[in-house]
């Protein structure tokens, strides 16, 4: 059971405290950076997730709340270093267009967040219920949800590249 916790220390989560780029290409680059441990992070929470059900019908809580602990801090430190990212763009290069795509993606971050919370509690009681076909509906009606999400964030993700590599 515990393998999804051993997987946690070859990770992003914990990664080293970063240096904060000087200059206008490094500061692009490490947020795309960010945006790839992020995915990184669902990757895990989705196996998480997957090994933590396998543990049913008394499931190991103790393990999973221990993996969501450590997600919710990597997600925590990937975001705040994307919102001062963003004030540096607004500010420091005078880049008002870049900084509003980052609060875009950041909403955009913390609905699929809360999007695939929902997706595992219901995963979790379609599993409970086998006989309960509404529980199947919902799962696809999530997952409708997070594709739409995802190309809206590819969308923004878009928008960003086009503009930042406008002035190259």
């Amino acid at each position: 059971m515990s393998g999804y916790v051993l997987s946690l220390s070859t990770n992003p989560m914990k990664r080293p405290k970063p240096t904060v780029p000087t200059d206008f290409k490094a500061l692009i680059q490490r947020f795309y950076h960010l945006q790839s441990e992020r995915v990184e992070t669902y990757q895990l929470f989705e196996e998480g997730h997957e090994a933590y059900l396998r543990t049913g019908p008394q499931y190991d809580f103790d393990h999973y709340r221990q993996l969501v602990h450590e997600i919710t801090q990597a997600f925590c430190g990937i975001s705040k270093e994307v919102l001062e990212i963003k004030g540096r763009l607004h500010h420091e290069f005078d880049r008002p267009d870049l900084s509003e795509h980052i609060e875009k993606l950041q909403s955009k971050e913390k609905q699929k967040l809360e999007l695939t919370a929902k997706l595992q509690l219901a995963r979790q009681r379609a599993q409970d219920h086998p006989e309960d076909e509404g529980c199947q509906e919902k799962i696809q009606e999530i997952k409708q949800e997070i594709i739409k999400n995802k190309e809206a964030l590819s969308e923004i993700m878009q928008d960003f590249k086009y503009d930042s590599e406008e002035c190259d």
